[in-house]
Parts: structure tokens; sequence; C-alpha cells
């Protein structure tokens, strides 16, 4: 439990910022989750409810964190609910920065003074965000990664603009999550997905010229290098539609060696985004990955 108890927003409510607002609210925080498409944030509780029933029984927490948890949690009907007197806003919207700017603007007058602005982006610009929000003191980003509550780390990005006090709150609050943070500087892909986005794409390029299979090259890079799981595996996890678009922007901003493979892009055209559909380098059935 976290020493100090803040109201936590989280905009967005697609597997990121579910996990975010279930960390949240485990770690003694209000939390409250919105999304622009009526009935997704009432969903969401839902789903954090059913999926922390699942880990009562699996003993994993207790019914009495169960309860506590969904005590705290709430969804919002509208964006000034969501965000009245937040101490912390963090936005869990697609990658794409007009809509990051949009969704913030819309909320922020009714946040606390002073409250931390915070973006999942796993990507984009916090300087240019921050910027373009006119809070360029109080921007940070806070890329969390999938599954939130299990993963231990977060990536602090400072803007340009952000402040000593700023990252003080965020690095307070990130490890009263009970998570690992480290901070990084504002480049294009920040340090965590450069390198991941690089090993996916040449795991799928080894994948198209017939290397080896896609439950192999996994296993390699599992068994061999004691990743917890294989670079395909993790792009059907996180989306191959996601993958494409920081591939897309990491080649426009740093150069060709980020240069999305024909067999990504095929795929994505094609609808096969990886779990969320039910098909990518694997077939997802009851959520668990099956070899083609």
């Amino acid at each position: 439990m976290s020493a100090i108890s803040l109201t936590v927003t989280v905009l967005g409510t697609g597997t990121m910022g579910q996990g975010i607002a279930q960390v949240a609210a485990q770690s003694g925080h209000t939390a409250r989750l919105y999304d622009v498409a009526d009935g997704r944030a009432t969903a969401a509780v839902q789903a954090i409810a059913a999926q922390l029933e699942k880990l009562v029984g699996k003993g994993k927490i207790t019914a009495d964190l169960r309860a506590g948890t969904l005590n705290r949690l709430s969804a919002a009907t509208s964006a000034k609910d969501a965000c009245a007197g937040a101490d912390v806003v963090i936005e869990a919207v697609p990658e794409d920065m007009a809509l990051k700017v949009a969704v913030l603007e819309a909320v922020l007058p009714s946040a606390a003074r002073g409250a931390i602005i915070a973006s999942n982006t796993s990507s984009l610009s916090i300087t240019e965000l921050g910027a373009r929000l006119k809070a360029p003191e109080r921007t940070v980003g806070l890329h969390f990664f999938n599954p939130p509550p299990v993963m231990e780390l977060v990536e602090v990005v400072r803007g340009l603009g952000t402040s000593e006090d700023t990252l003080a709150r965020a690095l307070a609050f990130v490890k009263g999550l009970g998570k690992t943070p480290i901070v990084v500087r504002d480049v294009p892909g920040f340090a965590t997905s450069r390198l991941g986005v690089i090993l996916g794409a040449e795991a799928m390029r080894m994948l198209e010229t017939g290397v080896a299979s896609a439950q192999d090259i996994d296993r390699g890079m599992e068994l061999g290098y004691r990743h917890p799981m294989g670079p395909l595996k993790l792009t059907d996890l996180v989306g191959l539609d996601v993958r494409l678009a920081i591939l897309e922007h990491l080649q426009r901003e740093i150069g060709d060696q980020f240069r999305p493979p024909a067999i990504l892009r095929t795929m994505v055209r094609a609808g096969k985004l990886g779990k969320k559909t039910g098909e990518g380098f694997y077939t997802w059935v009851d959520g668990q990955p099956v070899a083609k």
C-alpha cells in the first residue's frame, strides 16, 4: 500500500488503462476510469472485478484486498467527474498525438491545481505533449508495461520542460505502486521501446524468410536469453497495429533500421492484430496462444 493516498484518473479503458487503474486502486489510491465511449468504463471496472476474483481463487490476493480495491475504483460518466480534484491524470489512449492532446485538454481544467499530467505513450514526445497542453512543467511520461499488474518496470520519461518537482512526485508515485522506475530522456522511442521493437521487427523478418517458426523463434529467446515471453508472442499481446505505429514513428524520427517488416503491414491490413482479434503470429483461444 502506498503511504500517501492520491486521486488517480485513468483516461482510456483498453488493456493498459484497465491495468493501470487496477494497480492504482490496489495500492490504496482512489482510481477513476473514463472513456469517451458510453459504457466502456463500467465494463472495464467489471472486467477488473472478474480478474481480481480469479486472483482470489488462485490465492494470489486476499478477499479483503479485492474488496478494498473495488471500493477505491469507479467508472466516471463524464470527463469533468473523472478529473475533479485528481492529483494524477494518466492518459492511456491510442498512439496519436492529436488524440492525446484533445483528450487531456478536455479534462485538465477539472483536475487539482498542480496535478501531474502523465502519458502512457511508448514512443511519442513528452516535450511536444507538454508544450501543446501549455503545461510542460507538469507533463511526464509514465510508460507502464503489459500487463501493468504483473510487470515491475515503469519508464519515467522526462520532457524538456518537466520540472524537478514533477519528476520527484512521479517517481514517488511509481514506487508507491510497488513498481521500479527508470528515468529516461525524451527521445523517440525512449529506451525500452527502441530496444523492444527492433528485436520484434527482426524476429518478424526471420519468420517471413523462413529462418524458423514463430514458436521456435520465441522459444529461442525465452530459453536462450531468459526472456519471459518471446518477441512474436509479445507483439501479439501488445497488438500488431500498435507495433506498426511505433515502428513507423521511429522510422520517421530515427531511420530505416526501424522500417516495418512487410509481414507486419500485411497482417495489420488483414485485421490480424494479435490477441485482441484472436489471430496474429499465433491463434488465441480462451486468451491463450496456440502455435499455427
